[in-house]
């Protein structure tokens, strides 16, 4: 364990925001009264902040947001020119907080994730370790097809090679050098879970149980987390090439020996006449190389779209609290 023993930091709650306008308001008035107390115990810096990316919504939310700026003195707000996806709305809000604040923190804005685990989160900073991952100990919550496709995916991801910690998402605490390390990973395709433990540095977990949505809908349906789980395999991992490069050398061997067998059925006089046989095994082959095909693509995909260097995102506009300073930068 990290023997030193840092001041109270400069605080960063970094929160993305896409279509949020149900629930933005309890998110504000909850992190902002949190960050009150941790200020009042001296966790915190006075100046310490939130910082609420908007995505591209397509509601109130960032009218909201700017509301907030112009009445609360410790609130931000980053808006992107479009959607870009909650990745690349994280990586915005992380890198306009980077210079700013000695410790930041992630968190949804459904604040699902228990936000009085921060404080926890702060003093394993202060104790001296750059990274804090936020941990569920318990999926109870959930539903069983939610509980059993999640814990199905961490799986899947670790079998593909991708080392990230078990159960956790994006609520987290970077260290200001830790992040100014995690955002020297330029590739357009980032999957921040995979990118966090290649950073190094001293690391721990905190634990903490899940509520309910207070409002809203999720933003990661089946068919969101599917994409995730190919966004972070493909971004982390060349296991799925090695695995086609193994099923090739299996199917050889195995017709090898079907030739073999056929040689010796043919030479005994047992020759079966029929054209079931060819034809399964001409629609197996189709599908094996159909299906490496698309790997491959996915693959040459993205190569293509990191050769073109474009950016992650486009900010709009970045509001600081308006409340204490009347010029918007």
């Amino acid at each position: 364990m990290p023997a030193t023993q840092r001041p109270a930091p400069r605080l960063a709650i970094v929160v993305p925001c896409y279509n949020e306008e149900e629930v933005f308001a309890y998110c504000q008035q909850e992190l902002g009264a949190l960050l009150y107390t941790m200020v009042q115990d001296q966790m915190v810096q006075p100046d310490s902040f939130l910082l609420f990316v908007d995505d591209g919504s397509r509601d109130t939310t960032w009218e909201q947001i700017k509301a907030a700026c112009e009445t609360e003195t410790c609130v931000q707000g980053l808006k992107l020119s479009r959607n870009e996806g909650h990745q690349s709305a994280l990586l915005a809000g992380l890198a306009a907080a980077a210079p700013q604040a000695e410790a930041i923190v992630s968190i949804d804005a459904d604040l699902q994730d228990d936000i009085q685990t921060i404080r926890r989160m702060v003093e394993r900073y202060r104790s001296g370790y750059d990274v804090v991952y936020g941990v569920r100990e318990c999926r109870q919550t959930d539903t069983w097809f939610k509980r059993t496709s999640a814990e199905g995916f961490y799986r899947l991801m670790a079998a593909m090679g991708v080392k990230q910690v078990f159960n956790h998402a994006d609520f987290r605490l970077l260290s200001q050098r830790a992040l100014t390390e995690l955002l020297r990973y330029t590739e357009r395709n980032a999957y921040i879970r995979g990118l966090v433990p290649l950073v190094g540095f001293p690391s721990t977990e905190v634990a903490y149980a899940r509520g309910l949505r207070t409002a809203g809908e999720s933003k990661y349906p089946l068919r969101k987390m599917l994409a995730l789980a190919v966004e972070g395999i493909t971004s982390m991992t060349i296991t799925p090439l090695r695995l086609i490069a193994t099923l090739g050398l299996c199917i050889c061997l195995l017709s090898v020996a079907a030739t073999f067998y056929v040689l010796v059925i043919k030479f005994s006089g047992n020759t079966v006449e029929g054209w079931p046989s060819i034809i399964l095994s001409i629609f197996f082959m189709g599908g094996v190389q159909m299906l490496s095909l698309g790997i491959i693509g996915e693959y040459v995909g993205k190569i293509y779209l990191e050769t073109k260097q474009r950016p992650r995102f486009h900010v709009e506009s970045f509001l600081q609290s308006l409340a204490k300073n009347s010029s918007q930068p």
